[in-house]
């Protein structure tokens, strides 16, 4: 299935039902009067988050919907059938906006959470409500209210602990296949992460987290090159960013470079995924030998002396405790 994360849909809600003009002829009956019925009020069309869907691919061919009128009163004081409402089920994580305004919503974060997206019409009425004691033969109604029309775009932002970010061919799917059970395309070559994909990280039989890998970003990615920056959004919900770094190459002047072009991509899509907590991955460590390995350690730590991990996804080296201080660091921000 197709991965798409952005969609507009159109929803109508259901008019209102008209009231009844009715009157009693019954032969033993000697008073006749009014017994025109209400209308049926419209269906209302309602947005709710669901578990197991992960993409907004359903919507590519079906963005209208409508929901259903309400019936006509009728007579014998009888209401029409209210129009059923109509539920559109999203992916847990879609935001939904006003496609005018760009307001935001509502942002579905869990699942069975629910937003009304428009209001049926309310019914009308039949002729039996405007009986008094100076009019006992009324002759008026009411129409149903029509229902409202509005357009949305729905955004889908997938929910994770942990978001993976860095140039492409740096070894990202391959450390969420090494920790998790996920299985992203893993190849020689860039672009081969072309969706977000999301592993979960077992610590033990009770304690878990969300990863999120996205495509690699490359220099000029937030003025539209390359594929990572339509999909930075699915990092924003985040607590916490792995900066996944290839040293195989063992030049620090390159990797310094490559640092820096990640935060500027950063930096200039969003401040606040800028400021987030980042964490340095020097990934590919089997690549190198033991004294170009201890080399480049005692250079990068110069520059970074804290949250700095050297692994292999080959051999898991360094992924173990990796994974147990990010847990330890969730913990305490989801403890606060």
């Amino acid at each position: 299935m197709k991965f798409i994360d952005e969609t507009v849909i159109s929803v109508k809600a259901g008019n209102g039902g008209d009231g009844c003009l009715s009157f009693r002829r019954e032969k033993y009956i000697p008073f006749g009067g009014p017994d025109g019925g209400d209308g049926g009020i419209g269906g209302s069309i309602i947005a709710t988050a669901k578990d197991g869907l992960n993409t907004l691919a359903d919507f590519r061919n079906k963005n209208e919907f409508r929901a259903s009128n309400g019936e006509k009163g009728g007579g014998k004081n009888k209401k029409g059938k209210a129009g059923e409402d109509l539920v559109i089920e999203l992916p847990v994580g879609s935001v939904i906006y006003d496609n005018e305004s760009g307001n935001e919503i509502c942002d579905l974060e869990s699942h069975g959470q629910s937003v009304e997206l428009a209001k049926g019409g309310d019914f009308g009425l039949g002729n039996t409500r405007f009986k008094s004691s100076t009019n006992r033969a009324p002759r008026k109604i009411t129409k149903g209210i029509k229902g409202e029309s509005k357009k949305y775009k729905i955004v889908l932002k997938v929910l994770a602990d942990v978001g993976l970010v860095g140039l492409p061919n740096v070894g990202k799917s391959s450390i969420l296949s090494a920790v998790s059970m996920a299985r992203p395309k893993i190849a020689n070559y860039e672009f081969t992460t072309l969706h977000p994909n999301l592993g979960v990280v077992l610590i033990n039989e009770y304690e878990k987290f969300v990863v999120a890998d996205i495509p690699g970003l490359i220099e000029g990615a937030s003025s539209g090159l390359g594929l990572g920056i339509q999909f930075l959004k699915h990092i924003s919900r985040t607590k916490l960013l792995l900066h996944v770094i290839d040293i195989s190459n063992s030049d620090i002047k390159k990797i310094t470079k490559d640092i820096q072009v990640i935060e500027t991509e950063l930096k200039n899509y969003d401040d606040k995924l800028f400021n987030m907590s980042r964490w340095y991955v020097f990934n590919k460590i089997d690549l190198l030998n033991r004294k170009d390995l201890m080399d480049m350690k005692n250079n990068i730590v110069k520059n970074h002396d804290s949250n700095v991990y050297f692994t292999s996804s080959i051999n898991k080296n360094g992924l173990e405790k990796m994974c147990n201080d990010i847990w330890n660091h969730l913990r305490e921000i989801y403890n606060d």
